[in-house]
């Protein structure tokens, strides 16, 4: 089996992030023929090359941009360790990776993961926002620690995993001033052939929300369709079209944007999830993040 030379996966690391040998050499106080020579003798370890030439520059390979990325890893956690030992066992600080579905808002997001911020000894927040499916394939390999999503897992997933309703909140469209004007006086009917902007098919919220447009013989005029929360609420402060808001945040993107709520969607709740790997909570900080949503944040 190779053996990994960490200290020739460091001076990698570096010249990758510095963006060249010879910065790499001034940084580290060696000389660019002995860097190269040890990137070189890792390359021998790893069967495939890190770097290219492309004109005077160095470019990473795919499987460089591969390895960098766990170096990465490797020399942050490297960090951690030291800064832990250092703080003695009482103040050294948890640590909590959250997967984000892209369907949540951020202010909501934000709003659920200030709990664990706030907890004595201080706990390391480390979020990545992707669609569901990929979260849930990093939550099977134990690479994060809880999902944050607007749609439970479902009975056919073969994933050890458990939901945890955080709450629910009710759904207003929200439009440019002049727009809800011409549009407020008679909601929900006023949406027909009315120019919106939309979440995509493969989110909970459209879900319910062609439900509702089909329940009321509704035929909304749609101008886009958005995966990601936020976009959808840029596209939508460019006062072109109505757009759906959780309740919860109306009344900051209508302060942030200058925007007017239209009307609120009758029998329409968007739901928010924790899952996690566990069916009974013994994370601190997500027995935080849980608690704390179900007792203020959705109360």
């Amino acid at each position: 089996m190779p053996f990994l030379n960490y200290h020739h996966l460091m001076y990698f690391w570096t010249v990758a992030r510095e963006g060249g040998v010879a910065r790499a050499a001034e940084k580290l106080h060696l000389s660019s023929p002995t860097i190269s020579a040890q990137i070189h003798e890792l390359e021998g370890v790893l069967g495939d090359k890190l770097f290219e030439r492309r004109g005077r520059s160095l470019v990473l390979t795919e499987v460089g941009q591969l390895v960098f990325k766990y170096a990465e890893d490797i020399f942050t956690l490297g960090r951690e360790l030291l800064d832990a030992v250092k703080l003695g066992p009482d103040r050294r600080p948890g640590k909590l990776t959250v997967g984000i579905s892209d369907a949540v808002p951020k202010y909501v997001s934000a709003a659920l993961l200030d709990p664990a911020l706030a907890m004595d000894p201080p706990c390391t927040v480390v979020a990545h926002e992707d669609k569901i499916d990929s979260l849930l394939a990093e939550l099977a390999t134990y690479r994060i620690d809880l999902i944050l999503s607007d749609i439970p897992l479902g009975a056919g997933q073969q994933l050890r995993a458990y939901n945890h309703l955080l709450g629910e909140a009710g759904v207003a469209f929200l439009a440019s001033k002049p727009l809800a004007a011409k549009y407020a006086k008679n909601f929900p009917q006023c949406l027909d052939g009315a120019p919106v902007f939309l979440p995509t098919r493969s989110t909970s919220l459209r879900r319910s929300l062609d439900q509702f447009f089909d329940l009321h013989n509704l035929h909304p005029r749609i101008l886009g369709e958005f995966e990601d929360s936020a976009l959808l609420q840029t596209f939508g402060a460019t006062g072109r079209a109505m757009f759906p808001a959780s309740a919860l945040v109306e009344d900051e993107i209508c302060r942030q944007h200058g925007l007017k709520a239209v009307g609120h969607v009758e029998g329409v709740k968007e739901r928010f999830y924790a899952i996690s790997p566990e069916r009974k909570l013994k994370h601190p900080a997500v027995v935080a993040i849980c608690l704390a949503a179900r007792k203020d944040f959705f109360r």
